[in-house]
């Protein structure tokens, strides 16, 4: 009877697999296969009409060797910077690892959306990610259907993206009823600790939501600090949100794009992007213009998001300013296709935030090469470079608004910017987010 040889021999497959590793004279190219020595199998195999073949491990270990991770957030066909967020993440992570998205099937009740729709209606889809549409933010009975499926995955990490209390009932439950076994394996990744908005209900669901959390990812120092305050006895891992490069504008449109939208060449353009709301400050940098141009009569104020908030106050800012010629808002959702057209014709991105944590809104200005005005608040000042990628101005004041608009026009005519932010992208701490995952489930192990 034959057996093997123990210096081929690895793996024995009773069927049809060639072994490429065999003929080839070498183990594959997974480099930890060179630590497993040679394996004496001792199977018999006269009996058989077709002789067993060898199978590398290098074939069994490439099948094998991806953990598993589920993720529990939003993605398309929602929309907004959590959305942008978790596809970036999805594509970050899936080369390292086997990834499932769950997404939401109900993520807002229609009656507590304050905007026109929650679903991304644009024409081009930006950073689609796979994901299965299981979840509903309202239904217990659909929080146990949730947990079983995670359950029946057995994967080597579970992660939640955290950034509103109105989750905190279900995100508890999913991760109560995941079984024993997963419960040092749940990770959440908290955009932001409290909504900036937040009040003692907003608190108390907070601490209710995050309460199952083995460990925390944030995205920004203030929240880093504020998770190891709440939960000094659980890891909290750092990185930052990805730089949004992901939409397109041609440079040599910007002429023509000034032109359609009503700017002259030597208009300079103040955007304020995104959608509106108190602790977003339009209404300092509304109050702000009337001495914004009378320091330079060439500023513009490009206002392109939707209204949370009444459109009438900020509206009457405007009227009242005498300056309503020097202001055109956009008010509504800014499609994927239209984003580059507002950015690109841009002077300076300006943030003048009463409350953050970090700010997508200055992610994607960076990936347009754009400057940034922002108000030392929360965690946004650790994302600028100071005279270099950006200004930064104490917040709730028009004055200051105005120092830094004048401070950043004298610095333009010395300072690279352009340079500066293509640097700070480079050094962007989401772009190792996979080797720190691999962190992240190792220490969910030991």
């Amino acid at each position: 009877m034959g057996r093997y040889n123990r210096r081929d021999a690895r793996v024995v497959e009773w069927g049809g697999l060639e072994n490429r590793c065999a003929r080839q004279g070498t183990q594959g190219s997974n480099p930890c296969l060179s630590a497993i020595p040679p394996i004496n199998l001792p199977f018999y195999y006269s009996h058989l009409k077709t002789p067993p073949k060898i199978v590398s491990l290098a074939f069994i270990f490439g099948r094998m060797s991806k953990k598993k991770i589920v993720i529990l957030g939003p993605a398309f066909p929602y929309r907004g910077g959590n959305s942008l967020f978790i596809s970036h993440l999805y594509h970050a992570l899936t080369e390292k690892f086997e990834i499932t998205l769950f997404n939401y099937k109900l993520l807002y009740p229609s009656f507590l959306f304050p905007g026109t729709t929650q679903y991304d209606q644009s024409n081009t889809a930006l950073m689609k990610a796979p994901n299965k549409r299981i979840i509903n933010s309202i239904n217990p009975f659909n929080w146990i259907y949730v947990a079983s499926r995670i359950n029946a995955l057995k994967p080597d990490l579970i992660v939640f993206d955290w950034w509103h209390p109105f989750f905190g009932p279900c995100h508890f439950f999913i991760s109560s009823f995941l079984q024993k076994r997963f419960k040092d394996k749940i990770l959440f990744i908290t955009e932001n600790f409290v909504s900036h908005e937040g009040n003692f209900i907003d608190k108390a669901l907070t601490r209710i939501g995050l309460s199952n959390a083995s460990s925390f990812l944030c995205l920004s120092a203030i929240v880093e600090k504020e998770l190891q305050e709440l939960n000094h006895r659980k890891k909290v891992f750092r990185s930052e949100l990805p730089v949004y490069d992901c939409y397109e504008m041609e440079k040599s449109d910007e002429l023509r794009i000034r032109q359609s939208m009503g700017y002259s060449p030597e208009d300079k353009i103040l955007l304020f992007f995104g959608y509106v709301r108190k602790y977003k400050g339009l209404d300092i940098l509304l109050k702000a213009l009337p001495a914004l141009v009378k320091e330079d009569p060439s500023i513009r104020i490009l206002v392109a998001g939707e209204f949370y908030d009444e459109q009438d106050y900020y509206l009457k800012l405007i009227s009242d300013s005498g300056h309503a010629d020097k202001v055109k808002v956009v008010n509504k959702f800014i499609s994927n296709e239209e984003v580059g057209n507002y950015y690109g014709i841009s002077d300076l991105v300006i943030l003048p935030y009463r409350s953050a944590t970090q700010s997508g809104i200055l992610n994607v200005a960076y990936g347009f090469l754009k400057p940034v005005l922002i108000t030392d608040v929360g965690g946004l000042a650790e994302f600028v470079d100071e005279d270099k990628t950006g200004v930064i101005v104490k917040p709730e004041s028009p004055d200051e608004i105005v120092r830094g608009v004048k401070r950043f026009f004298a610095l333009k005519e010395s300072t690279d910017f352009t340079s500066y932010i293509r640097k700070r992208v480079g050094s962007n701490s989401f772009n190792s987010i996979s080797s720190l995952f691999e962190e992240i489930t190792e220490s969910s192990h030991s």
